[in-house]
């Protein structure tokens, strides 16, 4: 729930800020960038941070090699790709970047769901909410990507 808070959030003040006369949050492209960025700083530190680095690594599916290497790889890209999105020049191809990687983490998310795993001594979203919220993140990946 707390990366779509920071997306609702961080896309509002963005908003709000370009409405005030911020020039470069000036409209709602600008404004998802800034609300995209802030889910993927978020979700990206939880990548290092104990106790959800633990659980992200037990997502992992167990026929995949290495876990805690890929959750560092991810939260890597996930940091970068937050970055990008901040750029306006590297902002579209950052998008769908993350778009693609929220599509190749999924999997993880069903594996998660199915075993009934924890994160952070919390139960994993079901896979219902999660599905859900996957389809919003990877639309407005792609609608930065492709939007205006």
């Amino acid at each position: 729930m707390v990366p779509l808070i920071a997306l609702l959030v961080g896309t509002a003040v963005a908003r709000l800020a370009g409405l005030a006369g911020v020039a470069a949050l000036d409209g709602w492209h600008p404004a998802l960038r800034v609300g995209l960025a802030l889910l993927f700083v978020l979700t990206g530190f939880a990548h290092f941070t104990s106790p959800r680095r633990e659980g992200l690594i037990a997502m992992v599916p167990p026929r995949l090699p290495q876990p805690g290497a890929l959750v560092t790889a991810t939260g890597v890209l996930e940091l970068a790709g937050a970055a990008a999105l901040l750029i306006p020049t590297t902002a579209r191809p950052a998008a769908a970047a993350l778009a693609l990687l929220m599509v190749a983490m999924f999997p993880a998310n069903v594996s998660a769901a199915r075993r009934g795993l924890t994160l952070a001594g919390r139960p994993v979203t079901p896979l219902g909410p999660r599905t859900a919220l996957q389809i919003l993140y990877v639309g407005v990946a792609l609608t930065i990507s492709f939007g205006p």
